[in-house]
């Protein structure tokens, strides 16, 4: 029985799945965005969330930790450079996986998984609703009727200058 052992196995064993998972963090780091299965996607999130909130605070002790995860120098040093300056104020949920269909040769579900802040997209549509707030439609609302106000007296002007 498997009571209470929720690590999906990925049909490898531990030391191909670590190493596996290890080089699919380096290339997510590096590229910011990777296109994979499903299911490895998931491993992945759970994999290197954890690494993302350790390198928000940069000391010796958490690059160890992190470059015991990873084994890549150059990542390590991505990670806390770029990476972690971008995601500073973010409480968690630093990745987003997209379900892109199946793959042609053997139907698996694949997935893009990519960091959310280095998505220009999604995060072009977030700034433009922030915009738009409760005050800024009350003020409309208010300079909208002087707005309708002026056109209808430059016509009556407009009406008296043509008598």
């Amino acid at each position: 029985m498997r009571h209470g052992k929720k690590v999906n196995h990925l049909g490898r064993q531990r030391g191909h799945r670590k190493a596996m998972l290890a080089n699919m963090a380096c290339s997510l780091i590096e590229h910011k965005r990777i296109n994979t299965t499903v299911a490895k996607a998931k491993a992945l999130k759970q994999f290197v969330e954890p690494l993302i909130t350790k390198s928000k605070e940069d000391t010796t002790h958490n690059r160890r930790i992190v470059f015991s995860y990873l084994r890549n120098k150059y990542a390590v040093t991505e990670l806390f450079r770029e990476v972690s300056a971008k995601v500073g104020d973010r409480p968690g949920g630093y990745t987003r996986i997209i379900k892109l269909g199946n793959r042609l040769g053997d139907n698996a579900d694949m997935a893009m998984i990519e960091l959310v802040d280095y998505n220009e997209l999604y995060n072009v549509a977030k700034k433009e609703a922030k915009k738009t707030t409760r005050r800024s439609r009350s003020k409309a609302d208010n300079n909208a009727p002087a707005a309708d106000a002026a056109p209808a007296t430059e016509t009556e002007e407009n009406n008296e200058a043509a008598e």
